[in-house]
């Protein structure tokens, strides 16, 4: 059975086409491209914190799985916590470099560093 959700029609009030079906967007399918054609920024963060220092990295495309493999990754690397969810990846502390060095090194050769 399909889905049908009304907030997935919002902006479609009446169609008189019998063949009219609503389209969805669905970034599910969405395949992982390959990690070199990744562009990963890297970047420290303060924002809505309380005051404590996160590292943020962000420009992954690819599936939510691949997302929390590489956070799981990273924040294994580092041995320390954080989440990764809807296109990036927060790790708590200041590892910008390191975390920049270990992209690097697993491969995802356009990671840069923004910021100060």
């Amino acid at each position: 059975m399909k889905k049908n959700d009304w907030k997935d029609r919002l902006n479609v009030v009446y169609s008189t086409n019998p063949d009219f079906s609503y389209d969805t967007d669905n970034d599910e399918d969405q395949a992982t491209p390959e990690k070199n054609k990744q562009r990963l920024r890297v970047s420290i963060d303060k924002k809505n914190r309380g005051g404590k220092v996160a590292t943020l990295i962000s420009g992954f495309v690819g599936t939510e799985e691949d997302l929390k493999d590489l956070g799981k990754l990273l924040k294994s690397k580092c041995g320390v916590g954080g989440s990764a969810k809807d296109g990036e990846i927060i790790v708590q502390g200041e590892f910008k470099q390191k975390i920049i060095d270990l992209l690097l090194k697993e491969g995802y050769n356009q990671t840069k560093g923004s910021g100060g």
